[in-house]
């Protein structure tokens, strides 16, 4: 299933939830109220060259997820 992101329309929380590409809504995890799904920046260019998380992890070794900013391990900067 994939990971989709989700914004409350009682309290304005985003959150993510784990559902089938049809669902639309999903319940708010800190009120009782119903989250629409939104779209998400996960997929967005990052600042300073332009590239993705995937191609930065292997150019540092495959350290595995992080942000485009991470060379060498190093993820002071964004974490």
């Amino acid at each position: 299933m994939p990971l989709y992101e989700f914004q409350c329309k009682k309290c304005d929380r985003v959150f993510e939830d784990l559902v089938s590409s049809s669902t639309k809504t999903a319940d708010c995890p800190k009120c009782p109220g119903k989250g629409k799904r939104i779209l998400s920046a996960c997929c967005s260019n990052v600042a300073g060259g332009g590239s993705s998380a995937s191609s930065s992890s292997s150019k540092s070794g495959g350290g595995g997820g992080g942000c485009g900013g991470c060379h060498g391990g190093n993820c002071s900067g964004c974490h």
